[in-house]
């Protein structure tokens, strides 16, 4: 039999932790997560970890194996997640699981991410303090100067997007439009099978509105105010964080932020899907 790896992929709150974990103990494998804030340590209520008897239920991996201060990215991943797959199936693991819903750290497993250039972390710095200064607005400007295309196509509100097209356009001298071009997929000496876990839209949705109720409950107050020195690094910059952060500044009621906090979810979870469709090769599941 060859060598396989199964992605359980979907939206947030479709239920891929349970799923992942019993295709987990029907394969003897372990849980490889795919999740690019589930791997901060510091980060727990606010990207719905799974939870102790989860996590003793199956062994995982890239779960709170990072600080929110250390520099980390999809490319990054791709090198750790390909090493610890190479080792396990060394060690006799025929079938391996991965599950998670972060699109680009998913590619990057599974096509590879060498076209896209890495960060000079000085300039990074530079900017990240300039974004903590300055804002947004600067950077929307910046693109609609450097790079015309990016900006008329890109979603102008997503913070990392601008930002990170910024960067790339400043540490390499070309618009980051220019890097957009696909590049031939990696190849991988193993075979991937995605399954795709989906649920009624409505039904999706409540379970995203209870869940953030949940998040607030078991003190996602606390885990955003422990965390305010680090409120301006790239991992912070996440649904969930961010909302909280503005109530903490007064600039909402709570009940505002958990009502933002679900819709930005929802729409979270919309782009997602919107992602996936586009690969034919997802096998897709209602649960």
């Amino acid at each position: 039999m060859g060598r396989k790896l199964i992605i359980v992929l979907g939206p947030t709150a479709v239920g891929k932790t349970d799923y992942s974990i019993e295709l987990a103990l029907k394969h003897g494998s372990p849980v490889i997560s795919c999740d690019s804030r589930q791997i901060y340590r510091e980060m727990s209520i606010g990207t719905a970890v799974p939870s102790a008897a989860q996590l003793a239920a199956v062994q995982h991996y890239f779960i709170h194996t990072k600080s929110v201060t250390e520099y980390y990215t999809a490319g990054l991943y791709e090198t750790d997640a390909l090493e610890l797959i190479a080792r396990l199936f060394d060690e006799g693991h025929e079938t391996l699981v991965m599950t998670g819903g972060s699109m680009f750290y998913i590619d990057a497993v599974c096509n590879g991410l060498g076209h896209v250039p890495t960060a000079d972390l000085e300039m990074r710095k530079s900017l990240m303090a300039r974004l903590e200064k300055e804002g947004l607005e600067p950077f929307r400007e910046d693109l609609a100067r450097l790079d015309p295309e990016a900006y008329a196509t890109m979603d102008l509100s997503n913070v990392n997007r601008v930002f990170r097209a910024v960067e790339i356009c400043l540490t390499t001298g070309r618009p980051y439009s220019s890097f957009k071009e696909p590049a031939a997929a990696a190849e991988r000496d193993f075979e991937i099978e995605k399954i795709g876990l989906t649920r009624p839209r409505e039904v999706l949705y409540d379970r995203i509105n209870r869940r953030v109720v949940q998040m607030v409950d078991d003190g996602l107050v606390q885990e955003v105010r422990s965390l305010a020195e680090y409120r301006h690094l790239t991992a912070l910059q996440t649904v969930g964080y961010k909302e909280v952060f503005d109530y903490l500044d007064g600039a909402c009621s709570l009940d505002e932020a958990v009502c933002l906090i679900q819709r930005n979810t929802r729409h979270y979870a919309k782009r997602q899907l919107t992602w996936w469709r586009r690969d034919s090769s997802i096998r897709w599941l209602e649960i």
